[in-house]
């Protein structure tokens, strides 16, 4: 009997795990309801004041949520059977009725038009779940997932003491994906090189975060591969490969010397890094040749910018999210930005804490309102 009873246990723990992840037969919500409709159907015959006919748009919506569309059908079939028995029962009890006019249960051309139009609309959803191969109950954990993945390759690997890093995301219009995504590994020997990749895929939204999560994946996987100076070239040569409509990005390539503090900053149509020497407190914008934008033609060159992170100096980089200002040129932005950022690493938490939380104090105070995927990256020698 014990092992019966843990076979029973492991047939049913296995069932249950492959119907979540939308492996298995749909039978058993079926079967739940199927049995569901003529409950619905006598609650209505026996209470009509508390289960009016529309309320078969439950099981139906339940329905389109867990059922293949062929098994939908049935379904369907079983609520039109429904609503017709309630139907002929409250015509015959209306006819029985001392008081016909009075009796105000039954089967309304408008209850009818309901059940039928969610029924149509479940039957969309559950062909459209069809073929896209995913289940609603694996649909959301996969969103999940994928945006949680975007954000762990986002994150900057682990820095030797005196070096520290702070980084922020905000897509636009509080939506879960963004365009703008930073990809950072540590390289060369000792691994003691930091790469950092920081790119603005065009576009917003959904559409932009999933080209945002492919091309991530693609970064990850070139940077430390090849030597620096091959980096975006060969970025460039993966977008122009995917052959999309609008899909063109820009980028900042930050390849910085962790024991000498020398780096190089190779910009594909990216906005410059912007450096504060903490020996006169004072900006210093690094602009470069100004790359081509990366995905629109082969052959681009991109040169590099060169400087040097002594003891206090802090290297800023970020989006054109945090600077666009309607109607006014970028500099402002950028001077605006900059200012920002000086109140908040002159100020003692930033000294004591190596900087963190202070990304997220920037978007809060720069760019909050901005309808644009916002980033923006800090590194901070101390």
């Amino acid at each position: 009997m014990r092992s019966r009873l843990l076979r029973a246990r492991r047939v049913l723990r296995r069932t249950g795990v492959d119907y979540f992840r939308g492996d298995a037969s749909d039978w058993l919500a079926f079967a739940v309801l199927i049995v569901a409709v003529p409950l619905l159907v006598a609650l209505n015959v026996l209470i009509p004041a508390w289960a009016p006919p529309t309320a078969l748009v439950l099981p139906i919506l339940a329905g389109a949520l867990l059922l293949r569309p062929g098994t939908l059908v049935l379904l369907y079939a079983a609520a039109a059977l429904g609503l017709s028995v309630e139907s002929l029962i409250h015509t015959g009890e209306r006819v029985a009725s001392d008081r016909p006019d009075t009796y105000v249960f039954g089967v309304t051309p408008g209850a009818a038009l309901v059940v039928g139009a969610v029924g149509v609309a479940g039957l969309l959803l559950a062909q459209f779940r069809s073929r896209v191969g995913v289940p609603w109950r694996g649909g959301g954990s996969m969103l999940f997932d994928l945006r949680e993945r975007l954000r762990v390759q986002s994150r900057v690997p682990a820095l030797p003491a005196g070096w520290s890093a702070d980084m922020a995301l905000r897509p636009a219009g509080g939506q879960s994906f963004s365009g703008d995504f930073v990809v950072a590994t540590r390289t060369g020997p000792g691994r003691r090189v930091l790469e950092v990749v920081l790119a603005d895929v065009s576009g917003k939204g959904m559409d932009a975060g999933s080209r945002a999560l492919l091309l991530s994946g693609a970064f990850g996987g070139l940077l430390g591969s090849l030597p620096a100076q091959q980096f975006l070239p060969a970025a460039n040569g993966y977008l122009l490969r995917q052959d999309w409509d609008e899909g063109f990005a820009t980028a900042v390539h930050l390849v910085l010397d962790l024991e000498t503090g020398e780096y190089e900053l190779f910009s594909a149509g990216h906005l410059p890094g912007m450096q504060r020497h903490a020996g006169t407190g004072r900006w210093e914008v690094k602009e470069s040749t100004e790359g081509a934008l990366l995905g629109v033609y082969d052959g681009a060159v991109f040169e590099a910018v060169r400087g040097r992170l002594d003891q206090g100096d802090v290297l800023m980089l970020c989006t054109d999210g945090m600077v666009e200002i309607p109607g006014r040129d970028l500099t402002e932005g950028m001077d605006r930005l900059m200012g920002e950022a000086d109140r908040l690493i002159g100020g003692a938490p930033f000294s004591q804490h190596g900087g963190r939380g202070s990304a997220v104090k920037l978007i809060e105070s720069v760019a909050k309102d901005v309808n644009d995927d916002r980033a923006v990256l800090l590194l901070w020698r101390g």
